[in-house]
């Protein structure tokens, strides 16, 4: 019997997170980020969205009202990646972290894409970035991947927006 492979045509289709208050999660998702609310669940939970999309992101207090952030050296999530569909979004996205003077924890360039990294209100990582063409990513000799860090130019990225 051969390996089961997924199928290739599989996405990731939401993310639900556990945050702490509710108002202030939507704060950085909604009002910093731009993502819309698609249903209120009371005071405890929502769902959010681009495009219309039933949700991307579920935001919830469940068991997590008022709690502290995860240990940063635990077991869990590293970040949430939410992938633009321009450079000139991401540009945007930039200026928009800019201008709100919110932290930065990162600027990468993978070769296969350009990456901002920070951290919502709850500690949990989010990764903004933008995938450049397939036919672009670099590759090895074998062929496979040859993925790598270096420092993004977010001048380079901001100039999108000129």
């Amino acid at each position: 019997m051969s390996p089961y492979t997924i199928p290739d045509q599989t996405r990731i289709g939401h993310i639900h997170l556990k945050v702490a208050d509710l108002d202030r999660a939507l704060a950085f998702y909604r009002d910093l980020l731009g993502f819309t609310v698609t249903t209120m669940y009371g005071d405890q939970a929502a769902f959010i969205s681009a495009g219309g999309y039933h949700h991307h992101i579920g935001l919830n207090t469940w068991y997590s009202k008022g709690a502290p952030a995860a240990p940063l050296r635990s077991a869990g999530l590293f970040h949430t990646a939410i992938l633009y569909p321009t450079r000139r979004d991401l540009a945007v996205a930039l200026q928009r972290l800019i201008d709100a003077k919110y932290p930065i924890t990162g600027a990468s360039y993978h070769g296969v894409s350009e990456d901002i990294y920070l951290d919502d209100p709850d500690q949990n990582g989010v990764e903004l970035y933008w995938d450049r063409a397939r036919d672009q990513w670099p590759q090895q000799p074998d062929g496979s991947l040859e993925m790598y860090t270096h420092r993004l130019d977010l001048d380079g990225l901001l100039a999108e927006l000129k």
